[in-house]
């Protein structure tokens, strides 16, 4: 397989990650697997929550696809593994260094995609219960987002 192949079948699987992503957090996460999730919504005490668990659950598919690939001599399998956790390790970034500063190397910033990011997801956690969320994806954040935050650069500004 060639390397241009390889590095596509990468980007493709990290941006088919987003929806699964998607799809993941708001009816698995905010349906059968909310008492993992709640603590995230409804912040107790200490570094850790439960919701700290789906990186487990998200990073076993990776590993599977990478190992079983490594076995079996499958570039495609490798690929995909690979793709995972190019995803995953960008959702670490955006969602617990950027967005809620779980690590305090990042402070705020203003840049306008950052700002949008952050916006959206605080959106999304002004609901405390598992019902009637929005913006449930991490890296594509909707238009009405876009439109918020540049509005408030302009109000900023002036």
């Amino acid at each position: 397989m060639s390397w241009f192949l390889i590095i596509l079948i990468v980007l493709i699987t990290f941006c088919v990650m987003e929806g699964i992503t998607w799809l993941t957090h708001r009816y698995v996460m905010h349906g059968f697997l909310w008492y993992l999730h709640r603590d995230h919504h409804q912040k107790g005490p200490g570094f850790f929550e439960k919701n700290d668990a789906f990186f487990l659950i998200f990073a076993i598919p990776s590993w599977l696809c990478i190992m079983l690939g490594v076995i079996y001599h499958s570039t495609l399998s490798i690929a995909i593994g690979s793709g995972i956790t190019l995803y995953g390790f960008a959702y670490f970034m955006v969602h617990e260094v950027i967005i809620h500063q779980r690590l305090k190397f990042f402070t705020r910033s203003n840049n306008t995609y950052i700002r949008t990011l952050r916006w959206a997801h605080k959106m999304h956690h002004k609901h405390l219960d598992k019902h009637e969320g929005e913006s449930y994806g991490m890296l594509w954040v909707a238009k009405k987002y876009w439109e918020k935050v540049k509005q408030d650069k302009k109000r900023n500004a002036a």
